[in-house]
């Protein structure tokens, strides 16, 4: 067994509230409960010695492991053969309730035999509260008990009465160790269930098939949903399940990722804790999942952002936080374990985020970007939301023109970054278009002349003359791959020449072999040591920025070779390393989220060209609508009237 499994090396399976990883040689290495936020139960992903694990590995000298989901689902088959014979691992999470948060969680492994006769070694090793609790092992007929401080854990035995296949049951040092013998057509298997009403019990392969029946069929009927059709359904249908997995169906939060210390670079410091949600990602969210036809979950997820935007506008020292706990709380002080040793001796390991508490202006844009969105596709802002809405418009017009940390949370200081201005920009813009729209009441001379202002500040400030680019912060000569976005939110339009000799100059220093980096911290210091692989969600911006372009040919052949990247479950993590390898947390919602939006962009962009249309020519994708944009105001220059895209206006296809 591979003490160190690579990131990539995993497939991730769940119910809606927490999430597992297993590797292609069937351990599960990290499972945290029973939310995703929660202190973990197995950890070894980021310490196989002390983190604990649950492995169930063939009894034989060699053989070899494959491993793919069921079609259309989140059950995973891990496959093992041998020369004696062949077996196989089925992991599912049976979901939990949609509405109310629970304690209560199942983790189904079921043992199969399809040839011949193979035999399985399974050690369960559980490490409570990232191995800091002990806990007491008690043995029942029916399996384990397993009780430490604040965890209760239960494991059943999937087996039958008369014909047992469980051997050489054993604990040694508070783990749990046996072996499982099979032939050919036999089922066996084991449940772990967390705060289980009683005992340790019996579970007849019967019933284990009826919860794996009905967890596919939950599958099946969820992604019926789904209304794409394009070229790429395969990716795009795994990346919907994944983004489905990441949310936590009570409040409809989606975490960032379900894990966290995996780091930006292997032996380096750039090691956080994703498992929150972002508001930076609510705008991505809403446009992917109402553009795959997902409307109960972008319902969902809209309605957890007005709660945010109701309690926290006009109080403390902003508005809003960076990123919150799934439940909408906002504890995240930032701690080390440091008995443990990280993903491959990559320390410090991190439990909360100390960035939640920084001032990152971009996410008000996201925030109202995101709110105006959903009312376009029919799901009103309440009044309660407005009036707060109200407040977090009014403390934008003040505090846009800060030294922020910016998008990529950099911890070296304050900077005026041009991406948090568009952003602010947007927040503006898209606050008065629900104004003016429904009649709703607003200061808007007042955000017409702040949002008019900023425009201004990032034409003038934010563009470099001798770099002929928009650059990461004002009077800078560095460039953000962030910056990627703007005719994407409408700020620009994508054959303005300003916008073309910038997608130039960050393909020319960003962009290595279609892959691109979020900024060069060589040049743009980020009080980071270490450096950090390429940005994979950059990457699909890149896409969608070159097919807005009209840049088809080399967009769709970008958009190819990444799919190249994904992992053999079509999982992608944070970023990818000089040699491919997946780094950073993982599955990374941000990556599929834009994974997404390009192929959506991308189908549309394809679609909508003509047969023998160039592929260098920008291709006429219809707008939803075209607003003028006011004249400008603070800074010199004529009055400018330009026609405004609604932004990601292909994602709804007609």
């Amino acid at each position: 067994m591979n003490e160190h499994p690579l990131i990539e090396d995993h497939g991730l399976i769940g119910d809606l509230q927490t999430a597992a990883l297993v590797s292609t040689e069937g351990t599960i290495d990290w499972f945290c409960s029973p939310r995703f936020d929660s202190p973990s139960i197995f950890g070894a992903l980021l310490d196989g010695e002390n983190g604990g694990r649950w492995t169930v590995a063939p009894q034989a000298p060699t053989y070899a492991a494959k491993q793919l989901y069921y079609p259309d689902t989140c059950v995973l088959l891990t496959r093992f053969m041998t020369e004696q014979g062949v077996g196989s691992v089925v992991d599912f999470m049976p979901p939990a309730s949609p509405r109310n948060p629970t304690s209560h969680h199942r983790l189904v492994r079921m043992l199969r035999c399809t040839r011949g006769e193979i035999s399985f070694d399974i050690k369960i090793a559980p490490r409570f509260d990232y191995a800091r609790q002990p806990h007491e092992v008690t043995s029942y007929m029916g399996g384990w008990h397993f009780a430490g401080r604040d965890t209760d854990l239960t494991m059943h035995v999937v087996d039958t009465l008369g014909d047992e296949c469980v051997a050489d049951r054993r604990i040694h040092a508070g783990d749990v160790c046996m072996t499982v013998g099979l032939r050919a057509g036999m089922t066996r298997g084991l449940v772990l269930e967390t705060f289980a009403d009683g005992p340790p019990r019996i579970v007849s392969p019967e019933e284990c098939e009826r919860l794996l029946d009905d967890t596919i069929a939950f599958w099946h009927k969820w992604l019926a949903r789904s209304r794409y059709t394009g070229r790429w359904r395969e990716m795009v249908n795994r990346s919907a399940m994944t983004l489905k997995l990441m949310t936590y169906a009570p409040s409809g939060a989606m975490v960032a990722a379900p894990t966290t210390s995996l780091p930006e670079q292997v032996g380096g410091e750039r090691n956080w804790d994703y498992r929150y949600a972002w508001v930076r990602d609510a705008s991505l969210s809403l446009h992917a999942l109402l553009g795959l036809g997902f409307t109960e979950e972008a319902v969902a997820f809209t309605e957890w952002l007005g709660d945010r935007v109701q309690e926290h506008a006009g109080s403390g020292e902003h508005p809003l936080k960076v990123m919150y706990r799934v439940d909408g709380s906002s504890d995240l002080v930032e701690q080390t374990l440091g008995h443990w040793e990280g993903y491959r001796s990559s320390a410090p390991v991190r439990i909360g985020n100390g960035a939640a508490d920084q001032l990152q202006l971009d996410i008000y844009g996201s925030a109202l970007e995101c709110l105006n969105f959903a009312e376009q596709r029919g799901l009103p802002t309440t009044c309660r939301v407005w009036q707060g809405l109200i407040d977090t418009v009014d403390w934008v017009c003040e505090h846009w023109d800060r030294p922020e940390a910016g998008i990529w949370e950099t911890r070296g200081g304050d900077k005026d970054f041009t991406y948090g201005r568009l952003m602010s920009w947007i927040a503006l813009d898209r606050a008065l278009r629900m104004a003016t729209q429904y009649g709703r009441p607003a200061e808007l001379e007042r955000w017409t002349n702040q949002r008019n202002a900023i425009y201004w500040q990032i034409m003038q400030r934010g563009w470099s003359p001798e770099r002929a680019a928009f650059t990461q912060y004002l009077g800078s000569d560095v460039l953000d791959s962030a910056l990627l976005r703007m005719p994407s939110v409408g700020f620009i339009p994508p054959q303005d020449p300003r916008w073309l000799s910038t997608l130039d100059a960050i393909k020319k220093d960003l962009v290595s072999d279609g892959l691109v980096y979020r900024y060069d911290p060589a040049a743009s210091p980020d009080g980071l040591l270490g450096a950090e692989g390429t940005f994979s969600a950059c990457t699909f911006w890149y896409v969608e920025a070159l097919a807005r372009a009209g840049h088809l040919r080399e967009g769709r052949l970008v958009f190819e070779k990444m799919l190249t990247y994904a992992n053999h479950l079509g999982l992608y993590s944070e970023e990818i390393g000089l040699t491919g390898e997946q780094l950073g947390n993982f599955p990374q919602a941000l990556t599929h989220l834009a994974l997404v939006t390009a192929a959506l962009s991308l189908d549309a962009h394809l679609d909508a060209a003509a047969p023998g249309f160039p592929p260098t020519s920008p291709v006429p994708v219809p707008y939803l609508y075209a607003q003028p944009m006011a004249a400008g105001v603070g800074g010199p220059g004529p009055p400018v009237t330009q026609t405004t895209p609604y932004p990601s206006d292909h994602i709804i296809r007609r």
